[in-house]
Protein backbone atom coordinates (compact mmCIF):
# COMPACT_ATOMS: atom_id res chain seq x y z
CA UNK A 1 0.00 0.00 0.00
CA UNK A 2 3.09 2.76 0.99
CA UNK A 3 4.26 1.45 -2.25
CA UNK A 4 1.74 2.14 -4.29
CA UNK A 5 0.97 5.50 -2.27
CA UNK A 6 4.79 6.21 -3.26
CA UNK A 7 4.17 5.69 -7.05
CA UNK A 8 0.85 7.51 -7.25
CA UNK A 9 1.83 9.91 -5.44
CA UNK A 10 5.65 10.29 -7.07
CA UNK A 11 4.78 11.64 -10.85
CA UNK A 12 2.35 14.20 -8.98
CA UNK A 13 5.55 15.22 -6.87
CA UNK A 14 7.64 16.60 -9.55
CA UNK A 15 5.14 18.81 -11.31
CA UNK A 16 3.68 20.13 -7.96
CA UNK A 17 7.40 21.14 -7.12
CA UNK A 18 7.68 22.67 -11.03
CA UNK A 19 4.40 24.24 -10.61
CA UNK A 20 5.75 25.67 -7.16
CA UNK A 21 8.98 26.63 -8.96
CA UNK A 22 7.30 28.22 -12.27
CA UNK A 23 4.65 29.64 -10.74
CA UNK A 24 7.11 31.83 -8.41
CA UNK A 25 9.34 32.94 -11.44
CA UNK A 26 6.71 33.60 -13.47
CA UNK A 27 5.18 36.23 -11.11
CA UNK A 28 8.41 36.88 -10.14
CA UNK A 29 9.06 38.34 -13.33
CA UNK A 30 6.03 40.24 -13.99
CA UNK A 31 5.71 42.13 -11.09
CA UNK A 32 9.23 44.80 -11.60
CA UNK A 33 7.97 45.27 -15.12
CA UNK A 34 4.46 46.81 -13.87
CA UNK A 35 6.95 49.57 -11.21
CA UNK A 36 8.92 50.32 -14.14
CA UNK A 37 6.69 51.20 -16.41
CA UNK A 38 4.72 53.25 -14.00
CA UNK A 39 8.08 55.25 -12.92
CA UNK A 40 8.61 56.08 -16.64
CA UNK A 41 5.06 57.03 -16.83
CA UNK A 42 5.84 59.43 -13.90
CA UNK A 43 8.95 60.71 -15.33
CA UNK A 44 7.15 61.36 -19.02
CA UNK A 45 4.47 63.51 -16.96
CA UNK A 46 7.31 64.95 -14.51
CA UNK A 47 9.23 66.43 -16.95
CA UNK A 48 5.27 67.45 -19.58
CA UNK A 49 4.33 69.07 -16.13
CA UNK A 50 7.79 71.09 -15.70
CA UNK A 51 8.30 72.01 -19.66
CA UNK A 52 4.45 73.22 -19.28
CA UNK A 53 4.60 75.13 -16.49
CA UNK A 54 8.08 76.39 -17.43
CA UNK A 55 6.74 77.65 -20.47
CA UNK A 56 3.22 79.58 -18.82
CA UNK A 57 5.12 81.20 -16.37
CA UNK A 58 7.21 83.01 -18.65
CA UNK A 59 4.87 83.98 -20.76
CA UNK A 60 2.80 85.16 -18.33
CA UNK A 61 5.81 87.64 -16.97
CA UNK A 62 6.39 88.47 -20.43
CA UNK A 63 2.87 89.85 -21.17
CA UNK A 64 2.98 91.51 -17.81
CA UNK A 65 6.30 92.99 -18.39
CA UNK A 66 7.64 93.07 -21.63
CA UNK A 67 4.10 93.27 -24.16
CA UNK A 68 4.22 96.84 -25.86
CA UNK A 69 7.57 97.78 -24.25
CA UNK A 70 11.40 98.19 -25.79
CA UNK A 71 13.41 94.48 -26.08
CA UNK A 72 15.45 93.48 -23.79
CA UNK A 73 19.36 92.83 -24.92
CA UNK A 74 20.45 90.02 -22.78
CA UNK A 75 23.98 89.28 -24.79
CA UNK A 76 23.75 92.85 -27.24
CA UNK A 77 21.81 92.70 -29.80
CA UNK A 78 22.23 88.87 -30.22
CA UNK A 79 19.84 87.04 -28.39
CA UNK A 80 17.16 89.50 -26.84
CA UNK A 81 13.39 89.21 -25.35
CA UNK A 82 10.42 90.99 -27.82
CA UNK A 83 7.02 90.05 -26.78
CA UNK A 84 5.50 89.21 -30.24
CA UNK A 85 1.93 87.36 -30.90
CA UNK A 86 2.31 84.35 -33.09
CA UNK A 87 -0.41 82.85 -34.80
CA UNK A 88 1.63 80.19 -36.83
CA UNK A 89 3.51 77.38 -36.10
CA UNK A 90 7.29 76.63 -34.47
CA UNK A 91 9.14 79.94 -34.87
CA UNK A 92 6.47 81.85 -37.25
CA UNK A 93 5.78 79.58 -39.57
CA UNK A 94 2.73 79.03 -41.11
CA UNK A 95 0.61 81.76 -39.73
CA UNK A 96 -2.32 81.34 -42.09
CA UNK A 97 -3.17 77.76 -40.92
CA UNK A 98 -3.59 78.25 -37.09
CA UNK A 99 -6.88 75.80 -36.88
CA UNK A 100 -4.71 72.79 -38.42
CA UNK A 101 -1.43 73.72 -35.74
CA UNK A 102 -3.74 73.44 -33.50
CA UNK A 103 -5.17 70.01 -34.11
CA UNK A 104 -2.15 68.69 -34.70
CA UNK A 105 -0.81 69.18 -31.34
CA UNK A 106 -4.10 68.01 -29.48
CA UNK A 107 -3.58 64.96 -31.75
CA UNK A 108 0.28 64.72 -30.79
CA UNK A 109 -0.85 64.82 -26.90
CA UNK A 110 -3.50 61.89 -27.37
CA UNK A 111 -0.80 59.78 -29.70
CA UNK A 112 1.74 60.84 -26.39
CA UNK A 113 -0.76 59.72 -24.18
CA UNK A 114 -1.48 56.26 -25.74
CA UNK A 115 1.98 55.17 -26.19
CA UNK A 116 2.85 56.01 -22.49
CA UNK A 117 0.94 52.57 -22.03
CA UNK A 118 3.57 50.63 -23.63
CA UNK A 119 6.77 53.27 -22.14
CA UNK A 120 9.54 51.39 -20.33
CA UNK A 121 12.43 53.43 -22.12
CA UNK A 122 13.76 56.81 -19.47
CA UNK A 123 14.99 58.43 -22.54
CA UNK A 124 12.20 58.10 -24.65
CA UNK A 125 9.74 59.31 -21.24
CA UNK A 126 11.87 62.05 -21.17
CA UNK A 127 11.56 63.06 -24.75
CA UNK A 128 7.81 62.50 -25.14
CA UNK A 129 7.64 64.27 -21.93
CA UNK A 130 9.38 67.78 -23.46
CA UNK A 131 7.25 67.30 -26.64
CA UNK A 132 3.67 67.05 -24.63
CA UNK A 133 4.70 69.86 -22.49
CA UNK A 134 5.95 71.99 -25.45
CA UNK A 135 2.50 70.84 -27.20
CA UNK A 136 0.77 71.24 -24.25
CA UNK A 137 2.20 74.73 -23.76
CA UNK A 138 1.42 76.23 -27.09
CA UNK A 139 -2.40 74.56 -27.20
CA UNK A 140 -2.79 76.25 -24.21
CA UNK A 141 -2.44 79.59 -26.40
CA UNK A 142 -4.29 78.65 -29.03
CA UNK A 143 -7.46 78.13 -27.04
CA UNK A 144 -7.26 80.40 -24.34
CA UNK A 145 -5.51 83.78 -26.09
CA UNK A 146 -6.92 86.04 -28.85
CA UNK A 147 -8.09 86.71 -31.02
CA UNK A 148 -10.42 83.56 -30.08
CA UNK A 149 -10.70 79.96 -29.32
CA UNK A 150 -8.62 77.61 -31.04
CA UNK A 151 -7.34 80.27 -33.28
CA UNK A 152 -4.99 82.12 -30.28
CA UNK A 153 -1.76 83.53 -30.78
CA UNK A 154 1.25 81.73 -29.39
CA UNK A 155 3.35 84.20 -27.08
CA UNK A 156 6.81 84.02 -28.50
CA UNK A 157 9.39 86.33 -26.98
CA UNK A 158 13.00 84.52 -27.21
CA UNK A 159 14.44 86.64 -30.42
CA UNK A 160 18.25 85.61 -31.16
CA UNK A 161 19.76 87.17 -34.14
CA UNK A 162 19.09 86.28 -37.84
CA UNK A 163 16.97 83.67 -36.20
CA UNK A 164 12.71 83.25 -35.70
CA UNK A 165 11.35 84.43 -31.99
CA UNK A 166 10.30 81.50 -30.15
CA UNK A 167 9.43 80.75 -26.67
CA UNK A 168 10.35 77.48 -23.86
CA UNK A 169 7.31 75.49 -25.59
CA UNK A 170 8.91 75.17 -28.99
CA UNK A 171 12.42 74.79 -27.68
CA UNK A 172 11.11 71.79 -25.55
CA UNK A 173 9.47 70.84 -28.75
CA UNK A 174 12.62 70.76 -30.71
CA UNK A 175 15.16 69.36 -27.87
CA UNK A 176 12.35 66.32 -27.29
CA UNK A 177 12.02 65.83 -31.12
CA UNK A 178 16.01 65.45 -31.39
CA UNK A 179 16.35 62.90 -28.96
CA UNK A 180 13.82 61.07 -30.25
CA UNK A 181 15.74 61.31 -33.17
CA UNK A 182 19.24 60.40 -31.61
CA UNK A 183 17.05 57.20 -30.07
CA UNK A 184 16.21 55.66 -33.29
CA UNK A 185 19.30 56.13 -34.82
CA UNK A 186 20.83 54.06 -31.51
CA UNK A 187 17.70 51.47 -32.22
CA UNK A 188 16.14 52.04 -28.77
CA UNK A 189 12.34 51.74 -29.03
CA UNK A 190 10.00 52.71 -26.29
CA UNK A 191 9.20 49.61 -24.73
CA UNK A 192 12.77 49.94 -23.81
CA UNK A 193 14.22 47.15 -26.18
CA UNK A 194 17.00 47.77 -28.52
CA UNK A 195 17.12 46.77 -32.51
CA UNK A 196 20.24 46.82 -34.60
CA UNK A 197 19.29 47.44 -38.37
Amino acid sequence: MAEAERIIGTPDTPDAAGDGQERPDAEQERPPEHPRGKRRIAVLFAVATFAYLLDLVSKMIVVAKLEHQEPIEIVGDWLRFVAIRNAGAAFGFGEAFTVIFTVIAAAVIVVIARLARKLYSLPWAIALGMLLGGALGNLTDRIFRAPGVFEGAVVDFIAPKHFAVFNLADSAIVCGGILIVILSFRGLDPDGTVHKD
